[in-house]
């Protein structure tokens, strides 16, 4: 685990969801590549490394001018799409610990937001079939923003619906760009382990303030009163609500409450 200083308050949280909330990395990864095959081309090794910080219509452009293809960037979107779609409405899941991470962050009052590249249809059928929908007060997407991870407007649209500070805001992600992306806006960061950013798991452990290889590792306990909790990371590595380690030097700070007429 890595683990910078922090003791700031933690009023809001922005989970990204591939490879972070949901086990979805690997279709997601290979889309480009098999719908390439449905149309008999052979892609080129490591293609999905190249669209992987790419929105699909960015990909989809991509395409277009290394492969010649005459089809528009829509038709190509909608080809890839379609290739992971049924896997989002059908057999997406969570990685382990996220969903009752995500319980006990809304039960304890922390504001909570997605930022996704994925498009919006996918996102909402996987969160309605599995639940957690209304967990979230805002669901933000790179196509809607108009930009990818690379620029932290998706992040600070989080932000504004929230109507938090980013240094009082933590974004979780798997992947080192938006990682770098945020901490430079910012935002406190948590790295999370996916398979897929295999390959930058070192960098990301020197990036972010705190990593975890996977989100079970979180140990998160309610405390306090109905008017505050309190919210933190342990020195020994376990985030935590209300508690410290054993040797005494837990980080904590307060967390934000809804109000009770807040969603």
């Amino acid at each position: 685990m890595n683990q910078k200083n922090c003791n700031r308050m933690i009023d809001g949280v922005i989970f990204d969801v591939d490879g972070t909330l949901l086990d979805t990395m690997p279709v997601w990864h290979d889309a480009g590549a098999r719908f390439l095959a449905t149309l008999g081309i052979q892609a080129e090794p490591g293609l999905g490394d190249l669209l992987f910080e790419e929105t699909v219509e960015t990909g989809a452009q991509y395409l277009i001018d290394h492969y010649g293809l005459t089809m528009s960037i829509p038709e190509i979107a909608r080809g890839i799409d379609e290739q992971v779609e049924q896997f989002y409405f059908r057999e997406a899941d969570f990685k382990p610990g996220a969903r009752e991470l995500l319980q006990q962050m809304y039960d304890v009052g922390i504001h909570l937001t997605v930022a996704t590249s994925t498009h919006r249809r996918c996102i909402e059928a996987a969160f309605d079939r599995l639940g957690i929908r209304g967990l979230f007060e805002g669901i933000f997407t790179c196509s809607e923003v108009g930009a990818t991870k690379n620029n932290p407007a998706i992040f600070y649209a989080a932000e504004d619906c929230m109507q938090t500070q980013p240094e009082y805001t933590w974004v979780f992600e798997d992947g080192l760009y938006a990682i770098r992306t945020a901490e430079a806006a910012g935002f406190r960061t948590v790295g999370v382990y996916d398979p897929v950013s295999e390959k930058d798991r070192e960098e990301i452990i020197r990036t972010a303030d705190f990593y975890y290889e996977s989100l079970a590792d979180f140990d998160l306990l309610c405390s306090g009163d109905d008017e505050e909790a309190v919210a933190g990371v342990s020195m020994s590595g376990v985030p935590c609500i209300g508690a410290k380690d054993a040797a005494g030097t837990g980080v904590c700070a307060e967390a934000g409450r809804r109000s009770e007429n807040e969603s």
